[in-house]
């Protein structure tokens, strides 16, 4: 299992959901983004509504700012639900996300190794329906040329992994473009020779952006 760096991370790309079913009892796991515990109660909160009727809605979150990492097994035994599931999170390697549990009780008793099989199963069903992104470090430049040197600048952004994002042509064109924290370094040494030293990047906003 490799581990995300500061530069990146995984989450995911919209909430997704799975169903299973263990000895009559129905579990359907899932998935929602959040990046604070306040978001993730209020999307709790609103499933407890939705599903009312419920037995038990099994949460757990990993959320980036932090590291926070909470679970609650909501009157299931003690260690046999919300571990599970936080586990689940955290093999997957995922942030920024709530996952829930919801079960409907069917009358047959599961045990404690039993429940904890089926909320990891149940977390681990959501997480293989969820489509799952590397999220990188990346920034937002903007750097002016002559129109001479316009064409080779577009060019160049790509090379590098990045994306141009705007133009804007008066007496110098103005090119705004994103790329990779972990390749700015090396863009900036290839628009400076490609240049002759007369063209250099400002940066305007670092954020996550798919990879």
């Amino acid at each position: 299992m490799t581990a995300m760096t500061e530069r990146e991370f995984k989450t995911i790309a919209a909430p997704a959901q799975a169903e299973i079913v263990i000895k009559k009892s129905r579990f359907t796991g899932r998935l929602l983004p959040a990046k604070t515990p306040e978001e993730a109660a209020v999307l709790l909160a609103d499933l407890r509504t939705q599903y009312w009727n419920a037995s038990h809605h099994v949460w757990a979150y990993a959320l980036r700012a932090g590291q926070q990492r909470r679970y609650s097994d909501d009157g299931e035994p003690q260690g046999t639900a919300g571990v599970p599931v936080l586990e689940s999170l955290l093999r997957a390697e995922v942030s920024d996300c709530l996952c829930v549990v919801t079960r409907y009780f069917g009358g047959i008793l599961l045990g404690a190794s039993g429940l904890v099989r089926a909320y990891t199963q149940a977390a681990t069903a959501a997480l293989g329906a969820a489509e799952i992104r590397t999220m990188a470090l990346s920034h937002t430049l903007r750097t002016r040329c002559d129109y001479g040197f316009y064409g080779r600048l577009v060019a160049l952004v790509p090379e590098c992994g990045g994306t141009v994002l705007a133009a804007d042509f008066a007496q110098e064109v103005t090119v705004t473009f994103r790329l990779r924290a972990a390749d700015a370094e090396d863009f900036a040494a290839r628009l400076r020779d490609a240049s002759h030293g007369r063209c250099t990047a400002e940066l305007l906003e670092e954020s996550f952006a798919s990879r």
